[in-house]
């Protein structure tokens, strides 16, 4: 049997002592990063979770002061839900659903916005019920997840990044990677792509990180074969972010775009409330 995980963030701890500050029995609060809310009770002056599981005012201090960290206590026993390992890699708490950041850049956005709904508004522009899709960059699987609820009969899924994928399986808004109708793909997405039969998939969402990180899914032959594996008719949204919007405006969006007209692109739209370009194979 699987242990019980609790998750917390800064937001949390400060929550559960001003509830121990104030003489409270109990708390109420969210232990899975904003899905659900539950109450717990308060015992000599710390938050008791389960018999196996409870963290004293110390702890909760130590965790209110890092703000753009997730906790998880199991068994007990606090861990941060982070990996330096070449690059730093860590999930971060927001409002809503949690994003990713890798060397503090972040892979959604999530100034003003929830990360899981901003997924939904990008896939919707593409995706349509009873159609394949492809999903370059897969992250925390927030693309695959509603691509199925937007009535995707196949999403294929490929994120290669090892990190990614440990931070996406402790991540409680991605329990829905588990349907049948998403298969998941731990490989280099430009190898994988060459293997992939020519006009196999009627949508693709290519959200690949910023271009600092991987320069070589914004070029054209990366986008050759976006175009390739797309059906005639089929649609792509190209997630690009703006990066160097204070001094080129939208230069980079622009550019962007140019490149997906030349490798055989039609009605390339750029979207830029969603920063981010709309294309027709």
């Amino acid at each position: 049997m699987d242990e019980i995980k609790y998750y917390l963030c800064s937001g949390c701890a400060s929550h559960i002592l001003d509830a121990i500050a104030e003489g409270k029995e109990s708390v109420t609060l969210s232990v899975d990063l904003n899905k659900s809310i539950r109450s717990f009770e308060i015992s000599e002056a710390q938050v008791v979770f389960d018999a196996h599981n409870r963290l004293t005012k110390k702890k909760l201090l130590w965790i209110s002061r890092k703000p753009k960290r997730v906790f998880v206590l199991e068994n007990d026993a606090l861990r941060t839900l982070e990996y330096r390992v070449g690059a730093y890699y860590k999930l971060v708490p927001t409002q809503h659903a949690p994003t990713v950041e890798i060397d503090g850049i972040k892979m959604h956005r999530s100034k003003g916005i929830d990360p899981f709904q901003d997924a939904k508004l990008k896939v919707s522009q593409v995706v349509r019920e009873g159609k394949r899709v492809l999903d370059t960059c897969g992250g925390l699987g927030y693309t695959a997840i509603w691509a199925v609820r937007l009535g995707a009969s196949e999403v294929v899924s490929v994120e290669y990044n090892k990190f990614i994928r440990k931070l996406r399986m402790e991540n409680p808004w991605s329990e829905e990677l588990t349907n049948r109708k998403i298969k998941l793909i731990s490989e280099d997405v430009a190898e994988y792509m060459s293997f992939l039969e020519t006009e196999s998939f009627d949508s693709v969402v290519h959200d690949p990180p910023r271009f600092s990180l991987a320069g070589e899914l914004y070029g054209e032959a990366f986008y050759r074969e976006l175009h390739r594996v797309l059906v005639r008719g089929g649609k792509l949204f190209h997630y690009t972010g703006n990066p160097y919007s204070v001094r080129r405006g939208n230069t980079f969006l622009l550019n962007t775009a140019k490149r997906l007209r030349l490798v055989g692109f039609n009605k390339v739209l750029v979207k830029a409330p969603l920063l981010g370009i709309k294309a027709l194979r």
